[in-house]
């Protein structure tokens, strides 16, 4: 069932244009690939073929035949990986694999439409999710180099919407994750919402600018937050006078070529080609279900694109233009914590290390999508997949891709630059995670009934009822239902939809209130209300 355009490696037009839609890139083929670069040393090809240095030609004849071969060895091993999703009656993914910017491979694997018998291709387009994150870091850099903003700015100056409390947030917090501002999903639940509501842009601004605490004093900390990025793609629209889809379309995404890229700014946009989102399910047809999303959250998500338009986006960054060199440079630098510590994340990518290679990478997750972009451009290459089932390991699956790829050195040539050589740590993480406290309380069902009562949090403008049923503390939302606290130590709970539940008391010992922490969300208030009693 793979889907993949027929790639005549035997004519000299090979490039994105025979490995795509037909639509020429622009880009000039690249007759060095996969050969040996500035150290000028030969190197070995597949099947015990000499390939030379890329001063000497190739006659001819030879270049289509060595291109040829390595592509069908990379194609193999991606066919064989992705064999699993390549029926008819399953979702699937589109790949594409670059070096030298080129592609190498691109193909569609199951289908995008089981409704309709629609099979993914390489044109076939998906809801890439949290890989959005770039784009948007991109679209600040480029108005960066523009002086239109600086990163030390105030996120105040540009949203004076924003609370006080995030008084001390700078533009550069929220590129790298550190601002301390909530992350909205985990809030919106908590507020009741469900992932299957429609979800806007605007909903998620009145929710950020609402928030009476942050998570720790700006640039003390890591930890990701979409809002920050939501906050950003304000920010791009405001400065720049133009809506944020507007702005990439324009400055980004049309000059790349990337003709069939977009931000989705409403959720009933038709989008042409768009892959189905399913997750597995028994009791349905084909043993899976369409999960539906109703989101539009541009700057962290809601990117919809291809894996061709995902490989020219690879090469860009791979190999700027000499306009865009300065802007790609500040993509691939990484945030500092205010005492000095570095982090992995960085300008919408995670800094990271593969086979000893330095590589940028991000996934993404939304609905049944499930998509990630990793690439090592000392290396010169690079992997997307974007699959459209829940329960694709689409992160798993391009390292395992890469990591072959890097460890293959010499058999597939060029793109190491002289001088350039594996490096053999990462970068700090920014906090270290807690271990999850182990149950040591097992209180009777009368010692929870202090417990009882109804819940607010003014920041969410949601209420909560705590009950006791048959000796369990429950907590009831008219919306979500019920869900169990389960008690790990006296005040201390823990439930799904909050993380770690606090009690707080006053000097009487009289509860108060608690607290929801998860791990981008802290101490999140809820306060106890008298009179509490079942909501209707």
């Amino acid at each position: 069932m793979r889907s993949q355009i027929p790639t005549q490696l035997s004519s000299l037009s090979h490039g994105w244009a025979c490995m795509g839609t037909g639509r020429a890139w622009c880009l000039p083929l690249l007759l060095g690939l996969f050969l040996a670069t500035s150290t000028g040393c030969p190197a070995q090809g597949w099947g015990g073929v000499a390939v030379v240095a890329a001063q000497e030609p190739l006659p001819a004849e030879v270049r289509p035949v060595l291109q040829e071969e390595q592509g069908a060895r990379v194609s193999q091993v991606v066919d064989s990986l992705l064999a699993q999703w390549d029926r008819p009656d399953s979702p699937g993914a589109a790949v594409v694999v670059i070096q030298d910017g080129e592609p190498i491979h691109l193909a569609g694997y199951g289908m995008a439409s089981l409704e309709h018998g629609v099979p993914n291709r390489a044109e076939t387009v998906f809801d890439v999710a949290s890989i959005s994150k770039q784009f948007t870091a991109y679209a600040v850099a480029l108005l960066e180099a523009d002086g239109a903003l600086s990163l030390d700015d105030p996120a105040r100056r540009h949203i004076p919407e924003l609370p006080e409390v995030a008084e001390q947030v700078t533009i550069r917090h929220l590129v790298h994750h550190t601002s301390g501002i909530r992350d909205w999903p985990g809030a919106l639940f908590m507020a009741g919402w469900s992932f299957e509501d429609v979800l806007s842009f605007r909903h998620i601004l009145r929710m950020t600018y609402q928030q009476s605490e942050l998570n720790f004093d700006p640039g003390e900390e890591y930890a990701y937050s979409n809002t920050g990025y939501n906050l950003l793609a304000e920010v791009v629209s405001r400065v720049s006078g133009k809506g944020f889809g507007e702005f990439t379309r324009k400055r980004i995404f049309e000059p790349l070529d990337m003709q069939d890229t977009r931000f989705l700014e409403d959720h009933g946009q038709v989008i042409p080609g768009r892959a189905e989102s399913y997750a597995p399910d028994a009791s349905h047809d084909l043993g899976y279900r369409r999960v539906t999303s109703n989101l539009t959250a541009y700057g962290s998500s809601s990117l919809f694109t291809t894996a061709q338009d995902l490989g020219r986006w690879m090469a860009h960054l791979q190999r700027p233009d000499f306009d865009r060199k300065e802007v790609v440079e500040r993509l691939g630098e990484h945030g500092i914590l205010n005492g000095g510590e570095s982090i992995r994340y960085g300008w919408g990518q995670m800094v990271d290390v593969l086979a000893g290679w330095p590589i940028f990478r991000h996934g993404g997750a939304w609905a049944g999508y499930r998509s990630v972009l990793v690439h090592a451009p000392e290396r010169q290459l690079g992997v997307a997949i974007l699959g459209n089932t829940a329960v694709m390991d689409a992160d798993g699956l391009g390292e395992e891709i890469l990591r072959w790829l890097l460890e293959e050195g010499d058999s597939l040539g060029g793109g190491q630059e002289a001088g350039v050589g594996p490096v053999s740590a990462a970068t700090g993480s920014g906090r270290a995670d807690e271990p999850e406290p182990e149950p040591s309380w097992s209180p009777d069902a009368q010692e929870l009934v202090e417990y009882g009562g109804r819940y607010r949090s003014p920041e969410l403008d949601s209420r909560y009822t705590l009950r006791i049923q048959d000796g369990m503390l429950l907590a009831e939302h008219f919306r979500l239902g019920v869900q169990l606290l389960r008690p790990l130590r006296p005040d201390h709970f823990r439930a799904p939809g909050f993380g770690e539940v606090r009690f707080t008391r006053d000097r009487e010992g009289r509860i108060t209130g608690f607290t929801a922490t998860q791990p981008r969300i802290r101490d999140l208030r809820f306060l106890r209300e008298d009179g509490g009693g079942p909501e209707r």
